[in-house]
C-alpha cells in the first residue's frame, strides 16, 4: 500500500473553535432561523432546544469517534472503519451534497441581503452567489493557515452584527399579539422546523473532518465541539426570541435578517450593519464549507471512490487544488438552481442521513475506547431518522434518489486500497 502525503497540523483549539463558528453562525443564524420561525410559528424556541438537543448527541458521537480516528474525512472515514464500505462510501456522498447544498443556500443568501437594498431578478442574486462563490475558492486554495486567519476576523464581525440585530429586535415596540401563524400541522410543524434547524447546529462536523489537520485531535476535537455548540445555542436562541417580534414572512429575501428592519426611523445604519455583517457571516460559512467539502472529495480519492487525481496536494501541502475546484463545481450547481429554501430543506434531509451513520459507527466503538455513553448515540441516530421523515417529501424523494446513483458509482468503481 503507498503512502498518502499528510496535511500540516496547524490547527490549535482556539482555532478548532473559530472554524466551528464559522461554519454555524452565518446561513443558520441569519436565515435558517426564519426557516423555522414560519413553520413552528411560535414554538420557535422549543424547535430550537428541540434542534440543539439532536445536534449535542451527534456531537459527542462525532467527538467520540474523531478522537480514536483522527482523520481527515469524518463519517465518510468512520464509516469505513466501523461499519461497511457502502455505508462509509455513503456518508462521504451525503457530505458532499449536503455541505454542498449548505453553501449554495449561504451563496444565494448573500445576493438576497445585497439585492435586498435596490431589488433585483432572481438571476442577479444568482450571479452575485457565484461570483462569491468563486472569489473564497481562490482563497481557499491559498492554504488553510490563510483561511484560518480570515476566519477569526469573519466570526468576530458576524457575532457583532447579530448583537446589533437582536438588540434592535428587542428595542422594537412589544406587539399586542403575536402576529406570527399558527405552527402547521402541530408537532408536525415543530418537528419539520427543528429538522431545518438541526442543519445550522453541523459546522461542528467541520471541527471532526479536521482530524488530520489538528494539534492533539483527542484533545482538541471533542473540546471544540462541545465549546461550539454552546455558544451557538445561546446566540440561536436569542435569535428566535427576537423574530417574534415581526410579522410573518411573505418572499425570499424576508428570511435574511437584515431585510427584516426598516430603513426609516433611524434605523438606516442598524440596517447597514446587519447587512454588513450578514455578508461576512454567510462568507465565512461559505469558506469553511469549501475546506470541508474538498476535504472529504480528498479522502474519498485516496480511496479511488473519486478519482486518484482529486487527492493532489499543492507543494505546500496546505490545500489539494483539484479537489477544491470540485468542490466549487457542485455549488456552482446549486447556485444555479436558485431557489434558497430547497436547497436548505435538501441540505436537511442528507445530512440528517448523513449523521445517522455517525451515530451508527459510534455505536462500534468498543467499550474500553469509550467516553460518550452508548445511550447518546442510540437518540442520536433515532432523533436523526425520525427529523428526516418531516422534511419535504420531494427532497427525501430527490435524495434517496441521489443515494441510489452514488452506490451504483461505488459498485461499479470500487476496488481495496
Amino acid at each position: 500500500m503507498s503512502q498518502h502525503q499528510s496535511l500540516v497540523r496547524s490547527t490549535s483549539l482556539p482555532g478548532a473553535i473559530l472554524l466551528g463558528l464559522g461554519s454555524i453562525i452565518g446561513t443558520g443564524a441569519f436565515v435558517s432561523v426564519g426557516f423555522g420561525v414560519e413553520l413552528a410559528g411560535n414554538w420557535i424556541i422549543w424547535a430550537i432546544l428541540l434542534a440543539a438537543l439532536v445536534a449535542t448527541c451527534n456531537g459527542l458521537s462525532s467527538a467520540q469517534l474523531a478522537a480514536i480516528h483522527p482523520v481527515s474525512g469524518g463519517t465518510y472515514e468512520y464509516g469505513y472503519e466501523f461499519l461497511t464500505h457502502d455505508l462509509g462510501f455513503t456518508a462521504g456522498w451525503l457530505f458532499v451534497l449536503a455541505k454542498s447544498a449548505s453553501a449554495a443556500t449561504a451563496a444565494l443568501a448573500v445576493g438576497f441581503a445585497i439585492t435586498g437594498w435596490f431589488g433585483g431578478p432572481v438571476w442577479l442574486t444568482q450571479l452575485i452567489g457565484g461570483v462569491v462563490l468563486l472569489a473564497l475558492t481562490l482563497l481557499v486554495l491559498g492554504g488553510l493557515r490563510r483561511s484560518n486567519q480570515a476566519n477569526a476576523v469573519l466570526v468576530g464581525l458576524a457575532i457583532l452584527g447579530l448583537l446589533i440585530f437582536i438588540g434592535y429586535s428587542f428595542s422594537l415596540p412589544a406587539p399586542d399579539q403575536l402576529q406570527l401563524p399558527i405552527p402547521k400541522g402541530e408537532p408536525g410543524g415543530l418537528l419539520a422546523a427543528a429538522a431545518l434547524l438541526f442543519v445550522a447546529y453541523t459546522g461542528y462536523g467541520r471541527i471532526a473532518t479536521m482530524g488530520e489537520e489538528v494539534q492533539n485531535p483527542r484533545h482538541v476535537i471533542p473540546r471544540a465541539i462541545v465549546v461550539t455548540m454552546l455558544v451557538v445555542t445561546l446566540v440561536y436562541l436569542a435569535i428566535g426570541w427576537a423574530l417574534l417580534q415581526y410579522p410573518a414572512f411573505t418572499r425570499s429575501e424576508d428570511f435574511v435578517l437584515a431585510n427584516l428592519i426598516e430603513a426609516g426611523h433611524g434605523a438606516g445604519v442598524t440596517r447597514w450593519l446587519v447587512t454588513l455583517a450578514a455578508l461576512i457571516a454567510m462568507c465565512g460559512v461559505i469558506l469553511n464549507l469549501l475546506l470541508g467539502v474538498s476535504r472529504v472529495i480528498l479522502a474519498m480519492a485516496r480511496r479511488n471512490d473519486l478519482p486518484r487525481g482529486l487527492a493532489l496536494l499543492n507543494p505546500a501541502r496546505t490545500s489539494a487544488p483539484a479537489a477544491v475546484w470540485l468542490t466549487f463545481a457542485v455549488m456552482m450547481v446549486l447556485v444555479a438552481i436558485g431557489d434558497l429554501r430547497l436547497a436548505w430543506s435538501f441540505s436537511a434531509f442528507t445530512v440528517l442521513i448523513y449523521y445517522s451513520i455517525t451515530n451508527l459507527a459510534a455505536l462500534r466503538i468498543l467499550p474500553a475506547q469509550r467516553f460518550v455513553p452508548r445511550w447518546i448515540s442510540v437518540l442520536g441516530l433515532l432523533s436523526c431518522l425520525g427529523l428526516a421523515v418531516f422534511v419535504d417529501l420531494t427532497v427525501v424523494i430527490t435524495g434517496v434518489a441521489l443515494m441510489f446513483i452514488g452506490l451504483v458509482w461505488h459498485r461499479t468503481r470500487y476496488s481495496p486500497v
